[in-house]
């Protein structure tokens, strides 16, 4: 055959369209990387990291390995519609893909087009037809343990690779799947907008996880940064010897760190103390002491390392402890000097709430397990106190926090700088938090903590992994995750005991799993909702609540202001079922709104007429209810069925839509409901000002006002008094 003959029949081989492209066209970057050295359409894998700026973003996120991929149809397709998605908006239904949202969406896309290969033997997306979409969706929602959300999920990838169709050169799905219908409703998934899923931390949880991350800051903190001081010192004071050594030769280099050892020795041996030993047995190794015949952990070569300048990395035959004339003087010391625990000079504080110190002393280990529990306390406190999300606590860099001092020196107010993502351009948009004095002293214990691997690694970021010996992560990002639970656990193992964790169980009698989102709600809900509960004594809520909801970027585009009235909302509605289980349940309410909050409960119970024993439904009752929650305002001393026409706190100025609470006069006001939950602060009320009427001092016009008032509250225990049921002192759990 000739050969242009043969050329005929042979295609002639085209490159694919987006060939040699770089995978992001137009993506903004991050100052040092350039556009011509990105990942390209063809190579094996996406590592899109120029492109993100969150520094909470995990490297496995935004990395893509085609080479895992057997079906090259698979292979195409896939590509194609991940270059459309992150290169092309399609306008009134999807924007560019944020490129930290890559590997996600690869998974996601994979297992449709993977089950399209299988099905008709290759993946060619114009041929698909709604049987073969259907089917996948029951394949989908076979497995019971996938939930519906979950299912509509992977179904959102089947209607993008319509809407994408046009730019993808081989071509998407021609027909609008299920009618047009969305993924929510072919899954069977209710897409409402409104509350907020994340569950809410229960107070018994938030309360001593706030009240140990304070400890740590202003207790442990000094003991635990002093022993990072002394170790990097030691390190330094290692490596100066070793490289003072490498220019001696083999038998010189010996004896000196022999005759440092024996120093050492001496120098313990002068100060009343004993050979260092790990404070835990972390590899399974344990003594036996010569002495006393316990078990100990082993003995800490590694600190006696540092003191005598040996790199057992470089010379592992040099270990004192497998050289025969360095471990006989160790062993020896040890026998005549006994062992000690930990080694490190740095002392360990007093806990002022015990009286003896709060752990035993510190050894490298325990060291840095004490540095990330010191950091997940830092990270409670300024997710917490602020109201910020995850990224952007994570965003926070050295030197973010602003202190403004009024004319007389004053401390006047904190700021955090930092970048706020959602909804933003994927570059963020720098935003500052007002925040309160616990947070700035964790931000300072932050750096602190941090400032050794900074040095050593470069870069002004806060949230770094602290073990940058063996990790190859930079910054913890969603690792905090676990290390916030692993910091409750620590918190009951070392503080607690069996019968009286420091963090109780959830609700379900499993430890509570702790998530970055619930700081965030939690802190919303408890400033909507409960603004002088228990929690609130601890850190002077009412600064924090003023502090995060006026200061949380200056405005209300980051959101925080809408988050706290949806939560006022819904722990509204809350606090009217209790009302409402409460009225059935036999409680007599008191004070000037009862007679009309009374009828408006009987009514509900009226119409719902649940049977006696049983648990009316509560949507129903939120439902019926619901214009009566609208009005309702918890207080300590009352609660408040706000009505500005008739508020005595107002004065008269009826513009306002909420109570002013420091004005309320609780036994007068129509507004006001006195349940039996709020009896024991009135009795305390009247024991108070029946013991200032003992002091002798007291002029007789104080000794009026207080003898009206014991009068005044005398009445309204006295009326009280008929409400027979004990009421539960807290709302039904919500989460």
């Amino acid at each position: 055959m000739r050969r242009d003959a043969a050329l005929k029949i042979v295609p002639a081989f085209s490159p694919h369209p987006f060939s040699g492209k770089p995978v992001l066209e137009s993506a903004p970057l991050r100052r040092g990387f350039k556009r011509s050295a990105l990942s390209r359409f063809d190579d094996s894998t996406w590592d899109l990291s120029p492109a993100v700026f969150r520094e909470n973003a995990r490297v496995c996120h935004m990395t893509v390995h085609f080479d895992r991929l057997s079906d090259s149809s698979v292979d195409c397709a896939l590509r194609e519609f991940l270059y459309a998605r992150l290169n092309f908006d399609v306008p009134g239904h999807r924007n560019r893909l944020p490129p930290a949202s890559i590997r996600q969406l690869f998974n996601r896309t994979r297992r449709f087009l993977e089950f399209v290969a299988a099905k008709r033997g290759a993946c060619r997306l114009p041929s698909v037809d709604q049987a073969l979409l259907d089917s996948y969706r029951d394949h989908l929602t076979s497995d019971v343990q996938r939930r519906a959300m979950q299912v509509a999920h992977l179904l959102e990838v089947v209607v993008e690779l319509h809407h994408y169709r046009d730019h993808m050169p081989s071509g998407g799905l021609d027909l609008p799947p299920w009618k047009g219908r969305t993924a929510f409703l072919v899954a069977g998934a209710r897409q409402t907008a409104g509350e907020n899923k994340t569950p809410r931390m229960p107070e018994e949880v938030i309360a001593p996880l706030l009240q140990w991350s304070l400890k740590y800051i202003t207790v442990f903190s000094a003991d635990i940064l002093a022993a990072r001081a002394e170790i990097e010192a030691l390190r330094e004071r290692q490596n100066a010897l070793i490289a003072a050594d490498q220019r001696l030769s083999e038998s010189m280099r010996r004896q000196r760190r022999h005759d440092r050892l024996t120093a050492y020795i001496e120098q313990l041996r002068g100060a009343g103390r004993g050979v260092p030993i790990w404070t835990t047995a972390h590899n399974g190794v344990i003594r036996n002491d010569p002495v006393t015949g316990a078990d100990t952990p082993p003995i800490n070569a590694h600190l006696i390392h540092m003191h005598i300048g040996v790199d057992t990395q470089a010379e592992p035959a040099e270990h004192v402890l497998l050289r025969m004339a360095t471990k006989t003087l160790v062993l020896d010391a040890i026998t005549e000097l006994g062992a000690e625990t930990g080694g490190i000079d740095t002392g360990v504080s007093i806990d002022p709430d015990t009286g003896r110190p709060w752990r035993p002393h510190f050894d490298a280990k325990t060291l840095l397990l004490e540095e990330r529990m010191l950091q997940s306390a830092c990270y409670i406190l300024c997710a917490y106190l602020t109201g910020m999300r995850d990224c952007e606590v994570q965003a926070m860099r050295v030197g973010c926090l602003n202190v403004g001092r009024s004319e007389d020196a004053l401390i006047e107010r904190y700021a955090i700088n930092s970048v706020v993502y959602k909804r933003r351009d994927i570059r963020g948009q720098p935003e500052s938090w007002i925040t309160i004095e616990p947070v700035a002293k964790a931000i300072a214990v932050l750096e602190c903590l941090t400032q050794h691997i900074r040095r050593r690694q470069g870069g002004d970021t806060l949230w770094r992994v602290l073990d940058d010996g063996r990790s190859r992560k930079a910054h913890i990002s969603a690792e905090v995750v676990r290390q916030l639970n692993a910091f409750r656990d620590h918190l009951n193992a070392q503080f607690a005991t069996r019968e009286a964790p420091i963090v109780p169980p959830g609700p379900d009698g499993r430890p509570w799993r702790i998530t970055t989102r619930q700081f965030r709600r939690t802190v919303a809900w408890h400033i909507a909702n409960r603004p002088f509960g228990t929690v609130a004594g601890m850190i002077q809520y009412k600064h924090a609540g003023i502090a995060a909801y006026e200061g949380y970027a200056g405005s209300s585009r980051s959101g925080f202001r809408n988050e706290v009235a949806r939560e006022r909302a819904l722990g509204q509605l809350d606090d009217i079922l209790v009302y409402f289980e409460r009225r059935r349940a036999g409680e007599v309410l008191t004070g000037p709104a009862a007679a009309r909050v009374t009828g408006e409960l009987q009514q509900a119970i009226d119409k719902l007429d649940p049977l006696p024993g049983h648990i009316a439904d509560p949507a129903r009752v939120r439902a019926i209810l619901a214009h009566v929650a609208r009005t309702l305002y918890v207080g300590v001393l009352n609660d408040c069925f706000f009505d500005p026409a008739t508020a005595l706190c107002l004065n008269g100025k009826t513009e306002r839509s909420t109570p002013a609470i420091a004005h309320c006069r609780p036994d007068r006001c129509p507004n006001s409901c006195i349940a039996s939950r709020h009896r024991p602060v009135w009795a305390q009320a009247v024991e108070d000002a029946k013991m200032l009427l003992r002091e002798k001092r007291l002029s007789e016009l104080q000794r009026a006002a207080l003898r009206r008032d014991v009068e005044r509250i005398d009445a309204v225990l006295e009326r009280t008094a008929t409400s027979s049921l004990a009421a539960p002192s807290s709302r039904p759990s919500a989460i």
